[in-house]
């Protein structure tokens, strides 16, 4: 039994070891394409971009330079003629609008005030009324005490939502 027990882990330790010896192999495979394919991409990239892109620079600036030029000339005809309206129509407007808002919302507005509070009495006789109910006056004291918690969870379990 020893020596079946013994001739087993030296089969195993043997077969580890070819299996590692195949995974170095890999390993040394994989470095070898990933540098040969890094190199040869790096150079093609590098001999592309010296002999293409160059010469379509130049092409593509000159077509640069003629757009650049047709947008200068585009945005200065549009500036001025959106300055020219800007300034005539809706300046004049705008300025008119406002006013005339301004005016009838404070007119109107000093108007309300005046018709609701100070000529009618019966506003004064009715917040008088109002501060001298007893709710007001108590519910500061019963507002954040137990009372009121309690109260306004259970009324909030009897809503139908």
């Amino acid at each position: 039994m020893y020596i079946t027990l013994t001739y087993l882990l030296i089969y195993l330790f043997i077969y580890l070891l070819t299996l590692f010896t195949y995974f170095t192999y890999l390993f040394t495979l994989l470095t070898y394409l990933l540098t040969h394919s890094l190199t040869y991409l790096l150079t093609y990239l590098l001999g592309y971009l010296l002999t293409y892109l160059f010469t379509y620079l130049l092409t593509y600036f000159t077509y640069l330079l003629t757009l650049l030029t047709l947008l200068t000339h585009l945005l200065t005809h549009l500036l001025t003629y959106l300055l020219a309206y800007l300034l005539t129509y809706l300046l004049t407007y705008l300025l008119t609008y406002l006013l005339i808002y301004s005016l009838t919302h404070s007119l109107t507005h000093s108007l309300t005030y005046l018709l609701t509070y100070l000529l009618t009495p019966w506003s004064r006789v009715l917040l008088d009324k109002l501060n001298g109910l007893q709710l007001v006056k108590k519910f500061p004291a019963f507002y954040g005490t137990g009372k009121f918690i309690t109260a306004f969870t259970s009324a909030r379990h009897l809503s139908p939502s």
